[in-house]
Protein backbone atom coordinates (compact mmCIF):
# COMPACT_ATOMS: atom_id res chain seq x y z
CA UNK A 1 0.00 0.00 0.00
CA UNK A 2 2.56 2.88 0.57
CA UNK A 3 4.32 1.56 -2.55
CA UNK A 4 0.93 2.63 -4.26
CA UNK A 5 0.77 6.00 -2.20
CA UNK A 6 4.57 7.07 -3.16
CA UNK A 7 3.42 6.39 -7.28
CA UNK A 8 0.60 8.49 -6.63
CA UNK A 9 2.69 11.20 -5.04
CA UNK A 10 5.51 10.97 -7.75
CA UNK A 11 2.18 11.99 -10.12
CA UNK A 12 2.00 15.05 -8.59
CA UNK A 13 5.89 17.17 -9.38
CA UNK A 14 4.58 19.56 -7.57
CA UNK A 15 3.10 18.69 -4.56
CA UNK A 16 6.40 18.39 -2.06
CA UNK A 17 6.91 22.27 -2.98
CA UNK A 18 3.34 23.09 -1.84
CA UNK A 19 3.76 21.27 1.30
CA UNK A 20 6.61 23.38 1.51
CA UNK A 21 5.21 26.45 1.07
CA UNK A 22 1.83 26.09 3.05
CA UNK A 23 4.36 25.39 6.42
CA UNK A 24 3.09 21.60 6.35
CA UNK A 25 5.54 19.33 7.54
CA UNK A 26 4.09 16.06 5.92
CA UNK A 27 6.00 13.95 2.72
CA UNK A 28 4.24 14.30 -0.47
CA UNK A 29 3.25 10.26 0.34
CA UNK A 30 1.85 10.59 3.81
CA UNK A 31 -0.59 14.06 2.61
CA UNK A 32 -1.47 11.69 -0.17
CA UNK A 33 -2.70 8.84 2.05
CA UNK A 34 -3.95 11.49 5.10
CA UNK A 35 -6.11 12.94 2.23
CA UNK A 36 -7.31 9.16 1.05
CA UNK A 37 -8.19 8.20 4.06
CA UNK A 38 -9.75 11.46 5.01
CA UNK A 39 -12.25 11.59 1.84
CA UNK A 40 -12.45 8.22 2.43
CA UNK A 41 -14.17 8.90 6.31
CA UNK A 42 -15.91 11.57 4.86
CA UNK A 43 -17.90 9.67 1.85
CA UNK A 44 -18.44 7.07 4.38
CA UNK A 45 -20.17 9.49 7.29
CA UNK A 46 -22.06 11.05 4.31
CA UNK A 47 -23.69 8.36 3.24
CA UNK A 48 -24.26 6.98 6.74
CA UNK A 49 -25.92 9.59 7.44
CA UNK A 50 -28.19 9.89 4.28
CA UNK A 51 -29.17 6.78 4.82
CA UNK A 52 -29.96 7.10 8.34
CA UNK A 53 -32.64 9.45 7.10
CA UNK A 54 -34.08 7.45 4.44
CA UNK A 55 -34.03 3.90 5.54
CA UNK A 56 -37.39 3.35 3.81
CA UNK A 57 -36.57 4.54 0.55
CA UNK A 58 -34.31 1.71 -0.76
CA UNK A 59 -34.02 2.88 -4.42
CA UNK A 60 -32.42 6.46 -2.72
CA UNK A 61 -30.20 4.51 -0.59
CA UNK A 62 -28.76 2.45 -4.07
CA UNK A 63 -28.44 5.86 -6.02
CA UNK A 64 -26.18 7.44 -3.16
CA UNK A 65 -24.16 4.36 -2.90
CA UNK A 66 -24.16 4.91 -6.91
CA UNK A 67 -22.42 8.35 -6.00
CA UNK A 68 -20.16 7.25 -3.60
CA UNK A 69 -17.49 6.90 -5.97
CA UNK A 70 -18.48 10.72 -7.00
CA UNK A 71 -18.28 11.95 -3.46
CA UNK A 72 -14.74 10.49 -2.44
CA UNK A 73 -13.24 11.96 -5.80
CA UNK A 74 -14.72 15.36 -5.05
CA UNK A 75 -13.60 15.23 -1.04
CA UNK A 76 -10.31 13.91 -2.75
CA UNK A 77 -9.35 16.42 -4.63
CA UNK A 78 -10.56 19.00 -2.60
CA UNK A 79 -8.44 17.95 0.16
CA UNK A 80 -5.59 18.06 -2.43
CA UNK A 81 -6.39 21.71 -2.63
CA UNK A 82 -5.62 22.13 1.16
CA UNK A 83 -1.77 23.02 0.78
CA UNK A 84 -2.60 25.91 -1.76
CA UNK A 85 -5.32 27.52 0.59
CA UNK A 86 -2.88 27.35 3.60
CA UNK A 87 -0.06 28.90 1.42
CA UNK A 88 -2.71 31.41 0.19
CA UNK A 89 -3.12 32.39 3.52
CA UNK A 90 0.43 32.61 4.50
CA UNK A 91 0.81 34.87 1.57
CA UNK A 92 -1.47 37.15 2.63
CA UNK A 93 0.07 37.44 5.81
CA UNK A 94 3.26 37.64 4.30
CA UNK A 95 2.20 40.47 2.23
CA UNK A 96 0.44 42.69 4.54
CA UNK A 97 4.06 43.36 6.12
CA UNK A 98 6.85 42.78 3.14
CA UNK A 99 6.52 46.82 2.53
CA UNK A 100 7.16 47.67 6.29
CA UNK A 101 9.63 44.92 6.61
CA UNK A 102 11.55 46.60 3.39
CA UNK A 103 11.57 49.66 4.86
CA UNK A 104 12.50 48.60 7.95
CA UNK A 105 15.60 46.82 6.37
CA UNK A 106 16.31 49.94 4.51
CA UNK A 107 16.67 52.03 7.08
CA UNK A 108 18.99 49.44 9.32
CA UNK A 109 21.12 49.18 6.20
CA UNK A 110 21.40 53.07 5.55
CA UNK A 111 22.35 53.30 9.55
CA UNK A 112 25.32 50.81 8.80
CA UNK A 113 24.23 47.76 10.25
CA UNK A 114 25.58 44.48 9.11
CA UNK A 115 22.96 42.46 6.42
CA UNK A 116 23.30 39.59 8.85
CA UNK A 117 22.04 41.74 11.71
CA UNK A 118 19.33 43.98 9.34
CA UNK A 119 18.13 40.25 8.08
CA UNK A 120 18.03 39.43 12.05
CA UNK A 121 16.18 42.66 13.05
CA UNK A 122 13.27 41.99 10.59
CA UNK A 123 12.87 38.15 12.23
CA UNK A 124 12.75 40.16 15.70
CA UNK A 125 10.25 42.70 14.97
CA UNK A 126 7.58 41.41 12.17
CA UNK A 127 5.89 37.80 12.74
CA UNK A 128 4.49 36.91 10.11
CA UNK A 129 7.34 37.77 7.32
CA UNK A 130 10.01 37.10 10.39
CA UNK A 131 9.82 33.23 9.61
CA UNK A 132 11.76 33.64 6.53
CA UNK A 133 14.12 35.85 8.08
CA UNK A 134 14.86 33.25 10.94
CA UNK A 135 15.51 30.71 8.52
CA UNK A 136 17.96 32.51 7.03
CA UNK A 137 19.55 33.53 9.91
CA UNK A 138 19.55 29.83 11.33
CA UNK A 139 20.94 28.72 8.17
CA UNK A 140 23.30 31.15 8.24
CA UNK A 141 24.73 30.32 11.87
CA UNK A 142 24.82 26.68 10.77
CA UNK A 143 27.85 27.42 8.60
CA UNK A 144 25.40 27.62 5.28
CA UNK A 145 26.53 30.97 2.84
CA UNK A 146 24.40 33.85 2.72
CA UNK A 147 23.31 33.27 -0.37
CA UNK A 148 22.21 29.84 0.24
CA UNK A 149 20.24 30.78 3.04
CA UNK A 150 18.67 33.61 0.69
CA UNK A 151 17.86 30.84 -1.97
CA UNK A 152 16.57 28.16 0.49
CA UNK A 153 14.37 30.94 1.46
CA UNK A 154 13.08 32.11 -1.75
CA UNK A 155 11.71 28.49 -3.20
CA UNK A 156 9.76 27.77 0.05
CA UNK A 157 7.85 31.32 0.03
CA UNK A 158 4.84 31.58 -1.45
CA UNK A 159 4.97 35.26 -1.96
CA UNK A 160 6.16 36.54 -5.24
CA UNK A 161 6.68 40.05 -3.22
CA UNK A 162 8.76 38.96 -0.96
CA UNK A 163 10.57 36.83 -3.34
CA UNK A 164 11.36 40.22 -5.14
CA UNK A 165 12.52 41.69 -1.83
CA UNK A 166 14.77 38.10 -1.31
CA UNK A 167 15.91 38.42 -5.47
CA UNK A 168 17.05 42.14 -4.81
CA UNK A 169 19.26 41.36 -1.61
CA UNK A 170 20.76 37.87 -3.17
CA UNK A 171 21.50 40.37 -6.71
CA UNK A 172 23.02 42.84 -4.56
CA UNK A 173 25.31 40.17 -2.75
CA UNK A 174 26.12 38.96 -6.08
CA UNK A 175 27.26 41.76 -7.74
CA UNK A 176 28.78 43.70 -4.57
CA UNK A 177 26.54 46.53 -5.27
CA UNK A 178 24.59 48.75 -2.43
CA UNK A 179 21.92 46.53 -1.30
CA UNK A 180 19.82 49.44 0.29
CA UNK A 181 19.30 51.46 -2.93
CA UNK A 182 18.06 48.72 -4.80
CA UNK A 183 15.88 47.73 -2.36
CA UNK A 184 14.31 51.06 -2.45
CA UNK A 185 13.04 50.97 -5.68
CA UNK A 186 11.31 47.31 -5.04
CA UNK A 187 9.81 48.87 -1.88
CA UNK A 188 8.53 51.71 -3.50
CA UNK A 189 7.35 49.33 -6.59
CA UNK A 190 5.08 46.77 -4.38
CA UNK A 191 3.92 50.40 -2.47
CA UNK A 192 2.54 51.58 -5.70
CA UNK A 193 1.43 48.34 -6.26
CA UNK A 194 -0.55 47.90 -3.35
CA UNK A 195 -2.19 51.56 -3.27
CA UNK A 196 -4.02 50.80 -7.48
CA UNK A 197 -5.21 47.26 -5.47
CA UNK A 198 -6.58 48.79 -2.96
CA UNK A 199 -8.15 51.68 -5.45
CA UNK A 200 -9.08 48.81 -7.84
CA UNK A 201 -10.99 47.10 -4.78
CA UNK A 202 -12.84 50.41 -3.61
CA UNK A 203 -13.99 51.02 -6.96
CA UNK A 204 -15.46 46.67 -7.11
CA UNK A 205 -16.80 47.29 -3.41
CA UNK A 206 -19.97 49.45 -4.36
CA UNK A 207 -21.63 47.56 -7.03
CA UNK A 208 -20.79 44.29 -4.76
CA UNK A 209 -22.31 45.61 -1.79
CA UNK A 210 -25.11 46.89 -3.74
CA UNK A 211 -25.64 43.23 -5.54
CA UNK A 212 -25.06 42.05 -1.47
CA UNK A 213 -28.03 44.17 -0.55
CA UNK A 214 -30.32 43.36 -3.19
CA UNK A 215 -29.95 39.58 -3.35
CA UNK A 216 -29.11 38.61 0.49
CA UNK A 217 -31.53 41.18 2.05
CA UNK A 218 -34.08 42.82 0.23
CA UNK A 219 -34.91 40.13 -2.38
CA UNK A 220 -35.11 37.67 0.96
CA UNK A 221 -37.23 39.88 2.58
CA UNK A 222 -39.74 40.90 -0.24
CA UNK A 223 -39.79 36.99 -1.12
CA UNK A 224 -40.63 35.84 2.23
CA UNK A 225 -43.78 38.43 2.50
CA UNK A 226 -44.96 37.44 -0.63
CA UNK A 227 -44.88 33.75 0.36
CA UNK A 228 -46.82 34.77 3.14
CA UNK A 229 -49.64 36.39 1.76
CA UNK A 230 -50.09 33.71 -1.39
CA UNK A 231 -49.55 31.06 1.50
CA UNK A 232 -52.69 33.25 3.19
CA UNK A 233 -54.64 33.70 -0.54
CA UNK A 234 -54.42 30.33 -1.81
CA UNK A 235 -54.21 28.42 1.41
CA UNK A 236 -50.77 27.55 0.92
CA UNK A 237 -49.50 24.89 3.63
CA UNK A 238 -45.72 25.93 4.78
CA UNK A 239 -44.66 24.18 7.26
CA UNK A 240 -41.63 24.54 9.86
CA UNK A 241 -39.36 22.24 7.81
CA UNK A 242 -39.76 24.57 4.65
CA UNK A 243 -38.88 27.27 6.78
CA UNK A 244 -35.69 25.70 8.19
CA UNK A 245 -34.63 25.00 4.44
CA UNK A 246 -35.44 28.60 3.69
CA UNK A 247 -33.34 30.08 6.37
CA UNK A 248 -30.58 27.83 5.51
CA UNK A 249 -30.37 28.42 1.90
CA UNK A 250 -30.79 33.01 2.87
CA UNK A 251 -27.70 31.96 5.03
CA UNK A 252 -25.83 30.22 2.73
CA UNK A 253 -25.97 33.10 0.34
CA UNK A 254 -24.69 35.40 2.44
CA UNK A 255 -22.00 33.15 3.67
CA UNK A 256 -21.00 33.14 0.15
CA UNK A 257 -21.41 36.62 -0.56
CA UNK A 258 -19.04 38.00 2.47
CA UNK A 259 -16.48 34.71 1.49
CA UNK A 260 -16.44 36.79 -1.72
CA UNK A 261 -16.21 40.32 -0.24
CA UNK A 262 -13.52 38.72 1.73
CA UNK A 263 -11.27 36.97 -0.52
CA UNK A 264 -11.35 39.68 -2.72
CA UNK A 265 -9.72 42.39 -0.40
CA UNK A 266 -6.12 42.85 -1.29
CA UNK A 267 -3.72 41.64 1.71
CA UNK A 268 -2.10 44.92 2.03
CA UNK A 269 -1.70 46.02 5.95
CA UNK A 270 -3.95 49.58 6.18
Amino acid sequence: MTKFFKILARRMPGLQLKLKQANMQDSPERFVRRSLLGSFYLTFALLLVVAGFFSKSPKLIWLLVAVGPLIFAVGFFYMLRVPDAKAHKIKSDVNCEVVDAGRFLIVELESGVPLYNSLSGVHRNFPRIGRYFRKIVVNIDSGTAMEDAITEALEITPSKELRRVLWQVLNSLKTGSDVAGGMKEVVEQISREHLIEMRSYGRKLNPMSMFYMMIAVIVPSLGVAMLVIMSSLFSLQIDMFALIVLALILGFIQFMFLAVIRSSRPAINT
